[in-house]
């Protein structure tokens, strides 16, 4: 593997290997730019921060490996938690933020964890085989994909709020729960600070790729002095501990719900998934007319992508790390940087790995105040949900026309109103009841219920509507 520049311009292509120091520093960076998300939605569904890196780290050098045995060269994706399936979990885990779950229901929701990754195998076989991709996008169209993103983030809007306000971990001697001005003090220092780095650090550099991690170093700093820190979170840690192991359960009897709430959420990630390979597969290529080398050409393995993107949640579901994708923060990082090395993401998944046994980097995290956090999910959650109405709109979905006006409406009404006014966010529906013990997965349902209605489209064609 080598590198080559044309004409003063530096740049690694997928097979090429950076001098050695090079190559560390280019896969510590990818790591800075994955760690603020993906141990954030560790903290949020109530799994254990340490065992998600490593899951994320294992993830992503398995399916470095496989792409470059499978076909010659690396597919430069980046692997780590995703934010589309947490509503999902925590209908599972019922955590509270920065508390690890019970291993029970952990267990739980990794058998959807699983789940999911076997759509998403599956998917990728029939495309790679049967070429089956436009069959895919007639039936996952993007007025439901981009209507179920804009329910994951809607739908977890109130999670935010309550931690923002520290409700979701103080009550009072009646079990009310507690609204603290330091909390909301701390909570708005960091979304605005997040959201200014993010908009006036675009452009600049690596550092204009962390606004979520500089957000939460300000609002971290704010909180010492309001008292909202345990120190002795990080002083008491040990200084190498072993990530927490747990095991997918599939005899419970929520393993149904957990398998279709979890695993349904895949509709999400797909298309999320692909657009991340066209997008790298066309920097790559511009990068490679540059220098005056062979095209790679990532984009036709569409179906080989979303199949190590199901190995990776398989391994995640495995062993306690929650599901994932591919990152389109880490693709960003190797556009602005033309570092597009595979071997620099095999030692970012290595780096990963090796965090993962640091006591005290847990105890850092674990010391995050809620505040923080919910000024963070305040902006994050609501940029989910802007993405999907962004991608309604990039595809020209015409929401005149009442079919997709119907399909739009049924899911984000289903799962929005579902996962905030019921219990846990599951629908009442007295149907299945050995199959969903606790009621129907609100986001999940509503989905499925945007799916049945396309086919619905499909099967029976409605008349076209008239000019006047």
């Amino acid at each position: 593997m080598t590198n080559k520049t044309t004409h003063n311009l530096i740049g690694y292509l997928p097979n090429d290997m950076p001098p050695l120091g090079q190559a560390i520093l280019l896969g510590l960076q990818h790591v800075l730019t994955m760690f603020p998300a993906t141990v954030l939605v560790a903290l949020l569904v109530g799994f254990h921060v340490n065992t998600v890196l490593m899951a994320s780290g294992v993830a992503t050098i398995v399916a470095l490996l496989l792409a470059r045995w499978g076909v010659g060269q690396f597919i430069p994706l980046y692997y780590g938690s995703s934010f589309s399936y947490i509503a999902a979990t925590l209908a599972i885990t019922k955590a509270s933020y920065g508390v690890p779950a019970p291993d029970e229901l952990i267990s739980i929701a990794q058998g959807g964890i699983v789940a999911t990754g076997l759509i998403n195998i599956g998917v990728g076989l029939i495309i790679r085989f049967f070429g089956g991709k436009k069959l895919i996008d007639r039936i996952l169209p993007p007025i439901v994909t981009g209507s179920v993103a804009a329910v994951i983030g809607f739908a977890l809007g109130k999670s935010a709020l309550d931690m923002a306000a520290g409700t979701c971990c103080l009550l009072d001697s009646t079990g009310m729960a507690i609204a603290s001005l330091r909390w909301w003090a701390v909570a708005m220092v960091t979304l605005f600070s997040t959201v200014l780095f993010s908009v006036y650090l675009q452009g600049k550099g690596f550092i204009g790729m962390l606004p979520i991690l500089l957000g939460a170093i300000v609002g971290y700093v704010v909180a010492i002095p309001l008292g909202l820190v345990d120190l002795r979170l990080i002083t008491q840690a040990a200084l190498i501990q072993t990530p927490h192991i747990t095991l997918p359960t599939f005899s419970s009897n929520l393993t149904l719900t957990a398998i279709f709430g979890i695993g349904v959420m895949a509709i999400a990630t797909i298309p999320e998934s692909t657009a991340h390979l066209y997008q790298v597969s066309l920097y790559v290529d511009e990068l490679a007319t540059r220098m005056k080398r062979e095209k790679s050409g990532l984009s036709k393995y569409v179906g080989l992508n979303l199949i190590l993107d199901g190995l990776g949640d398989c391994i995640n579901g495995l062993i306690g790390g929650v599901a994932g994708t591919n990152y389109g923060e880490n693709n960003s990082l190797m556009v602005i940087s033309r570092n597009y090395s595979g071997p620099t993401l095999l030692i970012a998944g290595a780096i990963s790995i090796l965090l993962s046994f640091s006591g005290k980097l847990a105890g850092v995290v674990n010391s995050v105040p809620t505040a923080v956090s919910g000024g963070l999910a305040i902006y994050l959650f609501g940029v989910i949900g802007m993405q999907g109405i962004a991608l309604i709109m990039a595809e020209k979905c015409n929401l005149f026309d009442p079919k997709q006006l119907a399909i739009g409406a049924v899911i984000l009404i289903v799962g929005v109103g579902g996962h905030i006014g019921f219990p846990g966010g599951f629908l009442p529906i007295p149907l299945f009841q050995s199959v969903f013990p606790s009621g129907w997965p609100a986001i999940a349902t509503g989905a499925l219920a945007g799916i049945l209605l396309n086919l619905l489209f499909l099967l029976v064609k409605p008349p076209e509507p008239r000019a006047e």
